[in-house]
C-alpha cells in the first residue's frame, strides 16, 4: 500500500484534531528536531484545517512536500457524529425476536438516583429495526436459514425510503457468521450503495446488546467517515503529498484508510489515545513509569493512568451513552476545557461546563463572536494567560471584553470582585478535574503521592499546579509544546489492529488445543492484514491475550500470554491466578477456569528514530520576556510574576515560583509554593517546595 512505501523519508507528520485547534508536529528524521504548528480547527470540515495546516507547517520551515514520507493523524470525526447525532438514517437487521435489544440495552438507568438523566434514544429508531427469520444454536449450527430473496427486496425498499446504512446483528454471529455474510451478500448485491457492517465483521464477541450497539454505530458512522477520508486524501494529494495518511485508532495504533472506511468505530477516542501512548513513551526516556496523564484541550478534559511505563485498557465503554465494546485506552473525559462556559444555574450558583464555546464562536477574548464567559476568559482577565495574543503572536486576543462580560454575567449577581468571580471559575474547574483524577487512581486502590502528573492539551499545563495542590500529587511534568502532544504520539506510535473471537471454554488438557485453533484462526487473519500494509523490513509482532474467569463468574479479566501455543496452558493458569489476586486480593487456585475470548493484537514496528534534546537557552536572564501582575487567590493576591519564553530556559537550572513559561501550543503556571526545572530533553518537571 503506497503510504507505507516511503518510510524512510526525510519528514514524518502528526495530526491531531480538536475541538477546537488542530495541532501539528514535524520530525526531520536525519536529525530528529521536531517543529510545531496549530491552527484553529474547522468543524464544519475537519479535513480543511488539517490540509491548511500541513501546508502552512511545511512554508514556515522550507520542507518541499514531495519529501513528506509519512501522515498520522488522530480525529475525534467518528465521536463528534455520535455526540451529536450526525450519522445517516441507519436501519439494523436482527434475529426475528431480538428487535428491542437496543432500547432494553441491560435494563439499567445510566444515574440511579438522577431521575432528569436519561438514555439516549438508540441510534437506530424502532421501525428501522427489522426482524430476519433465521437462528443459529449457541454453537453457530444453522437452524434456521434467511430469506436472502426478502432480505434482497428488504434492502430495496430501505435504500428507496433514504437510509443510508444497514447494521446486521443476528444472535451467536460470533460463532458462525455464515448467515450475516450471505445478508450482506444480498444486500450488497441489488443496493451497492448502502454502507452495510456486519457484527461478526466489527466485533465477533458475544453478549448481543453491545455487539449490536457497536455495529450500529459503526454502521451510522461509516459514509460520513468515509467521505471525510476522501475529502482529506484528495486535500493531501493537491498539497503534493505523494503518500496516504494514516488514522491514529482508540487502542493506541495507526491504521490504513481502508482499513478505517470499514470500521470507523474503532477511531471513537483516537485523539485522546495518542496523548497516552505519547506520554508512556516520553516517561520511558526521563526515567518516570508511574503517570496520570492529563490532557486540557478547549473542549474536555481526557486523563488516565499509566502503570509500569504501560498505559491500562479496555474493552468497552461508552461513547455518548451508546456501548461501544472495542479494545481501547482506558480514558475518563469530562466536559470542562477551555471553552467550557461559567454561568449562572437557576439557583444562581456558578457552573462551569460541560456546555463548551468550542471553535466557534469561542471565547470571548479571542474577537470571534463569542458572548458567554469561558474557563480561557477567566485565565486571561487573571493574567495567567498572555491577555495581547496567544502562539506566539500570531492569535490577537482582547482582556477588555472578557473582564466586561465576568463582571455583567457572574461578579456582580453573586456580589464579587471581577477577579474573586474569575478565580471562581478557575477553582470549580480544577475541582472537576480533581474528581476526575481520583476516579482513575484513588477509586482504584491507588496512592496519588506515587504518581507524576503529567500535563499537556493547550490548557493542561496552565491547571496542573492547582489540580495537583488540589489531589496532594508532589510532581509535574509538562512536555515540550504540550498543546501539540497528542499529534507527537501519533509519530510515536505503531501500525496496530485488533482481533477477538469468543471462545467460552473451560481450559483444561483436553480442551486446551481449541484455544490453539481460535487463536491460529485470529493470526492467519492478522498476517494476511499486516501483509496487505507491509512495511519494508518492519519487524512484526503477534500479542495474544485470553479473557478469563473462574468457572460462575460473571465478568472477566484480560490475561497476557507471550505466545499461544499448546505449551502455554499452565503458564496462563499461573498468570490469571496471580492476576486475581491482584486485582480482587485473592484467587482460588483449584476452581475451574473459563476463557471467554481470545484476543490477538497484531503490530507492525514503526521506524520512529531516536529522541534528540533540543537546543537550549544560556541562562533564566535570557529567557525572561516579561514581568506581569498575576492574580493567584485570595490568600495571595495580585503578584508581580516572571515571564518566560520556554524555547529560550536552560536546562538544569531551577527557578522559583510564581512564573508562568509561555510557548507555541501552550502555557504553564507556576504557583509560589512550586519550583521548575528543565531536564535535557525540554521537559518541565515542578515540584512542590518542601
Amino acid at each position: 500500500m503506497k503510504q507505507f512505501e516511503a518510510r524512510d523519508s526525510m519528514y514524518r507528520i502528526g495530526v491531531d484534531v480538536g475541538g477546537t485547534f488542530t495541532d501539528f508536529v514535524m520530525v526531520d528524521t536525519a536529525d530528529g528536531s521536531l517543529a510545531f504548528h496549530k491552527v484553529p480547527s474547522t468543524p464544519h470540515d475537519p479535513s480543511s484545517a488539517i490540509a491548511a495546516g500541513i501546508a502552512e507547517m511545511l512554508e514556515l520551515n522550507g520542507v518541499d512536500p514531495a519529501s513528506v514520507g509519512y501522515v498520522g493523524h488522530g480525529t475525534t470525526v467518528a465521536t463528534n457524529m455520535v455526540i451529536e447525532r450526525r450519522g445517516v438514517p441507519t436501519a439494523l437487521l436482527t434475529t426475528k425476536g431480538f428487535r428491542d435489544v437496543l432500547a432494553i440495552g441491560r435494563q439499567t438507568r445510566p444515574s440511579l438516583f438522577d431521575w432528569s438523566v436519561r438514555k439516549p434514544e438508540p441510534l437506530v429508531g424502532r421501525h428501522l429495526r427489522i426482524e430476519v427469520d433465521e437462528r443459529l444454536d449457541k454453537n453457530g449450527t444453522p437452524l434456521v436459514s434467511p430469506d436472502l430473496d426478502a432480505v434482497a427486496e428488504l434492502a430495496v425498499r430501505l435504500r428507496d425510503s433514504g437510509v443510508k446504512a444497514v447494521a446486521v446483528g443476528f444472535l451467536h454471529s460470533y460463532r458462525n457468521p455464515e448467515h450475516e455474510r450471505a445478508a450482506r451478500d444480498a444486500i450488497k448485491r441489488v443496493a451497492p450503495e448502502l454502507y452495510v457492517s456486519i457484527s461478526s465483521d466489527v466485533v465477533a464477541e458475544f453478549r448481543e446488546y453491545e455487539r449490536f450497539s457497536t455495529t450500529a454505530l459503526n454502521a451510522y458512522v461509516g459514509p460520513r467517515t468515509q467521505q471525510y477520508l476522501r475529502r482529506l486524501r484528495e486535500k493531501i494529494a493537491l498539497s503534493g503529498i505523494n503518500i496516504e495518511p494514516l488514522t491514529f485508532h482508540s487502542n493506541g495504533g495507526l491504521l490504513p484508510v481502508q482499513t478505517v472506511e470499514e470500521l470507523p468505530v474503532l477511531t471513537c477516542l483516537s485523539g485522546p489515545a495518542a496523548g497516552v501512548i505519547g506520554s508512556a513513551r516520553i516517561g520511558a526516556d526521563i526515567g518516570e513509569t508511574e503517570i496520570i496523564t492529563f490532557d486540557v484541550g478547549g473542549t474536555s478534559t481526557d486523563v488516565s493512568l499509566i502503570t509500569g511505563g504501560r498505559a491500562q485498557f479496555t474493552s468497552s465503554r461508552l461513547v455518548a451513552g451508546h456501548p461501544v465494546r472495542m479494545p481501547m485506552v482506558d480514558i475518563h473525559v469530562i466536559g470542562a476545557g477551555g471553552g467550557s462556559i461559567a454561568a449562572l444555574d437557576d439557583a444562581g450558583a456558578l457552573k462551569v461546563g460541560p456546555t463548551s464555546a468550542g471553535a466557534v464562536p469561542g471565547p470571548i477574548s479571542y474577537l470571534r463572536g463569542g458572548t458567554q464567559v469561558t474557563l480561557t476568559d477567566a485565565n486571561i482577565v487573571l493574567g495567567r494567560l498572555n491577555p495581547v495574543s496567544l502562539l506566539e503572536g500570531r492569535m490577537k486576543v482582547d482582556r477588555a471584553p472578557a473582564e466586561a462580560a465576568i463582571r455583567r454575567q457572574i461578579a456582580e449577581p453573586l456580589g464579587l470582585s471581577v477577579e474573586e468571580a474569575a478565580h471562581g471559575i478557575i477553582s470549580i474547574a480544577t475541582a472537576n478535574m480533581s474528581r476526575a483524577i481520583r476516579s482513575v487512581s484513588v477509586e482504584h486502590g491507588h496512592d496519588l503521592a506515587t504518581f507524576t502528573l503529567f500535563a499537556f492539551g493547550g490548557a493542561g499545563p496552565l491547571h496542573a499546579a492547582e489540580v495537583a495542590e488540589e489531589c496532594n500529587l508532589n510532581k509535574i511534568v509538562v512536555p515540550k509544546e504540550p498543546g501539540t502532544l497528542c499529534a507527537r504520539g501519533v509519530l510515536l506510535s505503531d501500525l496496530s489492529r485488533d482481533y477477538v473471537r469468543t471462545a467460552l471454554i473451560e481450559a483444561n488438557a483436553d480442551t486446551w488445543p481449541r484455544v490453539v485453533t481460535l487463536g491460529n484462526e485470529l493470526a492467519a487473519l492478522a498476517r494476511e492484514w499486516l501483509a496487505s500494509g507491509a512495511i519494508p523490513g518492519a519487524s512484526q509482532e503477534l500479542l495474544f491475550t485470553l479473557d478469563a474467569r473462574y468457572s460462575g463468574q460473571s465478568h472477566y479479566i484480560p490475561v497476557h500470554l507471550g505466545t499461544l501455543n499448546d505449551g502455554a496452558m499452565n503458564e496462563f493458569a499461573r498468570n490469571f491466578h496471580r492476576a486475581h489476586a491482584d486485582q480482587f486480593g485473592y484467587s482460588l487456585d483449584e476452581r475451574d477456569i473459563e476463557i471467554v475470548n481470545v484476543r490477538l493484537r497484531a503490530v507492525s514496528y514503526v521506524a520512529k528514530g531516536a529522541s534528540v534534546p533540543p537546543a537550549m537557552g544560556r541562562s533564566l536572564e535570557t529567557a525572561l520576556i516579561d514581568t506581569r501582575q498575576v492574580y493567584f487567590g485570595a490568600d495571595r493576591g495580585w503578584i508581580g510574576t516572571p515571564v518566560y519564553r520556554r524555547a529560550l530556559l536552560p536546562a538544569a537550572i531551577p527557578f522559583d515560583g510564581p512564573a508562568i513559561v509561555e510557548e507555541m501550543s501552550g502555557t504553564t503556571v507556576i504557583l509560589p509554593c512550586q519550583t521548575a526545572e528543565v531536564d535535557r530533553f525540554g521537559n518541565i518537571h515542578i515540584l512542590l517546595r518542601g
